[in-house]
């Protein structure tokens, strides 16, 4: 059974970045591909970024330029780097498998807010 944890969220300023970690706890972490999604009130999780396990990346049209996704393999790590944010990338943040397959952690809640 996989875990996901994710953190780093926060209030900020639009403009602003944030850098989102995901800790995943379990065995074969290194042969999936992962992925950042948010979910915004009354929608459903929606797949911003993700990482296979080669390191190819895929971005969404919506952040791409702005959030960098990365993995630390040895870690277990997953990251999401996010520049330039803007009042519409106010969501909480998860991280799952891409196409997801394990259960949902807690997200981290992310405000962009003067």
């Amino acid at each position: 059974q996989v875990q996901l944890v994710e953190s780093g969220g926060g209030l900020v300023q639009p403009g602003g970045s944030l850098r989102l970690s995901c800790a995943a706890s379990g065995s074969a972490f290194s042969i999936y591909a992962m992925g950042w999604y948010r979910q915004t009130p009354g929608k459903q999780h929606l797949l911003l970024a993700s990482i296979t396990n080669t390191g190819r990346t895929n971005y969404a049209d919506s952040v791409k330029g702005r959030f960098t996704i990365s993995r630390d393999t040895a870690k277990n790590t997953v990251y999401l780097q996010m520049n330039s944010l803007k009042p519409e990338d106010a969501a909480v943040y998860y991280c799952n498998e891409a196409p997801p397959q394990y259960t949902w952690g807690q997200g981290t809640q992310v405000t962009v807010s003067s």
